[in-house]
């Protein structure tokens, strides 16, 4: 297939389907207990925040990780970068099923999982670039983030109703297997570079990585999204961590609660899919960034407020459609603002300012929730404010030179 006077191979879908399947997995690993947290508090006898650990230390990893993660990717590749994520994932996947019994022993497995973490996620950009031609990188960043989604999606749906037939080892064990088999398929798929690059060398050329963080820092655009990223991204993770404590004091239960955060995620996998794929035919990234962030102001509105079930389903449904949709737009938008930092690096930095926002947002929330009825309405109220102020940074960002520019 030829684009602009470039081939592109149609393997490059093989490839993003074998990356997309271990991104699947892992954030699957990272939020089964999210939904199951009172379950989980009673199985293992400790507190709510010991349970929110299991995915809180996923992002206190991810900023002790994400910078040598994303040199790994950008110097030794994705075959080796990734399939080391998928490695780890895979067996600290299977070990913590095997020594699910014990809470320090499942936390220590989270922690093996969480390392695998960035070598996975930071890769969604430098697998676009290796592989897709630049009219199509939203698109493949969109379908990566869609698998992030899907994996999210698949543990708030699930888990709650197999610990109910299975027992929480039983989930846990069929999870690891999962995961063994996901790394293996990575192996198997996965290759590094096309016989031929898909875009002119000036899109494909970057700086070393070190040199790329120095020249990413200084630019005002990509500050500009880094700032929204600590905001959109921080909100996110401590929406899913805390799910369950966040409707149960409105009288919802847990299952309801899984099926709430499940249908945020099925919004996201909705607007992964039509988000990105409308910013690489207007060739366009601001504009798009801006209606995500306003839907999804919207939306963390109606899950803040909504007491009835069908509202706030809406409501999930509108804040996981837009807020997940600017996740790989704004990770395309700040690859090409970069340029010339590798985009291993620049997502690292974004994914790593989600990470930091997201301990910094669960230990508020729980911090500050009522001690009479376990509401977290207040804190939700603070993320309202952050939300819009994030919308108003997004309205000064300029389009990237490479989208407009290129063939």
């Amino acid at each position: 297939m030829e684009k602009s006077g470039f081939r592109v191979y149609g393997y490059r879908w093989v490839v993003l389907l074998a990356y997309m399947l271990v991104v699947a997995v892992n954030q699957l690993l990272w939020i089964t207990f999210a939904p199951i947290t009172s379950s989980a508090v009673r199985y293992y006898g400790v507190s709510d925040l010991q349970i929110g650990l299991l995915s809180m230390c996923f992002m206190i990893v991810y900023i002790i990780v994400s910078i040598p993660a994303s040199w790994a990717i950008d110097t030794k590749g994705i075959r080796v970068a990734v399939g080391i994520g998928a490695a780890l994932t895979g067996v600290f996947g299977l070990l913590r099923g095997l020594l699910a019994s014990s809470y320090t022993s499942v936390l220590i497995a989270q922690v093996g999982i969480a390392v695998g973490q960035p070598f996975i996620l930071n890769a969604t950009t430098k697998v676009a670039a290796r592989w897709f031609p630049m009219q199509e990188r939203a698109t493949a960043a969109g379908l990566g983030s869609l698998a992030m989604y899907v994996g999210i999606l698949l543990g708030l749906l699930l888990t709650p109703f197999l610990a109910l037939s299975m027992g929480i080892p039983g989930v846990l064990l069929l999870y690891g297997a999962v995961a063994l088999v996901a790394a293996a398929a990575f192996f198997w798929l996965m290759r590094e570079r096309p016989p031929t690059p898909p875009c002119p060398p000036e899109q494909e050329a970057r700086s070393l990585v070190f040199d790329g963080l120095r020249q990413t820092l200084r630019k005002r655009d990509f500050l500009l999204v880094m700032a929204i990223f600590f905001v959109g991204l921080g909100t996110f993770n401590a929406v899913t961590t805390w799910i369950e404590n966040i409707v149960a004091p409105r009288g919802f239960s847990s299952t309801q609660a899984g099926v709430v955060g499940g249908v945020m995620i099925v919004g996201g996998v909705a607007g992964a899919l039509i988000i990105p794929s409308l910013s690489d035919r207007t060739r366009q990234r601001v504009p798009y960034v801006v209606l995500a962030l306003t839907g999804a102001l919207l939306g963390l509105m109606g899950v803040t407020f909504a007491n009835s079930y069908w509202l706030l389903l809406l409501s999930s449904a509108a804040l996981g459609f837009f807020l997940l949709s600017a996740g790989p737009v704004g990770f395309q938008y700040g690859a090409e603002v970069a340029y010339p930092a590798p985009e291993g690096t620049a997502t690292g930095l974004l994914l790593m300012m989600g990470q930091i926002s997201g301990i910094a947002f669960i230990l508020a929330m729980d911090s500050f929730k009522s001690p009479l009825t376990g509401s977290m309405t207040t804190s939700l109220v603070v993320l309202i404010a952050l939300m819009a102020g994030s919308l108003v940074l997004a309205t000064g960002l300029k389009e990237s030179a490479l989208i407009t520019a290129g063939p």
